[in-house]
């Protein structure tokens, strides 16, 4: 029986990893805000389903993303032309260079779009927010939507041309939905009901904040692979939710 790669073992112990950490966000200091009957189920029930979802919906839809970034000839996630200071050195300078930029225009919003500075989970559900949101949602918008839609794109229906012009378009469409996809937290935080109630303002900025981080992850992620955009991510959100936070 062939063995697992090096790549295979680190990817599902990071599934592993987002799974257990999401079943115990439901017992953090912003969810244990929530009253019991804010809940569907207990808080343990809670936590089961939760960390199920993550092992199940993640697990496929990774495993599936992985096998098309390495037919179209991305990085492997660890990938032996890549060195560890490009890896994981590099992530940790761009992720602190991106969470300062969400700090510096995040207060220039902030005096204009009507609702203050964006709101930061506490600590350490901030910790544990950072290490879910770079695994899971780099697994699902750079992983996937971008190896799925180079693949399907590029060498389905173009036959193989174009993979450099239909990456930078992909990782635009991957950038928005990553953007988008942040707003309903937005609105949990703010306790709005409707999209109505969003500032068109605080819109901007919340895609202009989340496209930056998506193109320099998408970037690095066809270079050096997932960790890389993993390790952005990561930093970023420590830089943004934990030290700014804390400020």
């Amino acid at each position: 029986m062939k063995s697992l790669s090096i790549s295979i073992k680190i990817y599902i112990g990071l599934i592993l990893l987002n799974s257990v950490l999401a079943g115990l966000y439901v017992f953090l200091p912003q969810m244990a805000a929530l009253s019991v009957g804010e809940f569907p189920a207990s808080k343990p029930v809670m936590a089961l389903a939760n960390a199920a979802v993550i092992l199940v919906f993640y697990c496929g839809l990774g495993f599936l993303g992985y096998t098309l970034s390495r037919r179209i000839g991305f990085a492997d996630i660890w990938d032996r032309k890549v060195t560890n200071y490009q890896r994981f050195l590099i992530p940790v300078f761009i992720g602190f260079g991106i969470g300062v930029f969400f700090i510096i225009f995040d207060l220039i919003f902030s005096s204009f779009n009507s609702v203050g500075s964006l709101p930061h989970p506490p600590f350490p559900t901030s910790l544990v927010a950072a290490l879910t949101a770079g695994i899971g949602e780099e697994l699902i918008f750079r992983l996937f939507v971008i190896s799925f839609g180079v693949w399907f794109i590029s060498f389905k229906i173009l036959k193989g041309k174009g993979q450099n012009t239909v990456f930078y378009i992909v990782s635009l469409f991957s950038a928005f939905a990553f953007a988008i996809g942040h707003i309903p937290s937005v609105m949990f935080l703010f306790g709005w009901k409707s999209f109505t109630e969003i500032p068109m303002v605080l819109m901007g900025e919340i895609i202009l904040l989340n496209g930056v981080l998506s193109i320099f992850a998408s970037y690095y992620f066809r270079k050096f692979g997932y960790l890389a955009a993993v390790g952005i991510h990561f930093w970023a959100d420590i830089v943004w939710h934990l030290i700014w936070g804390f400020v």
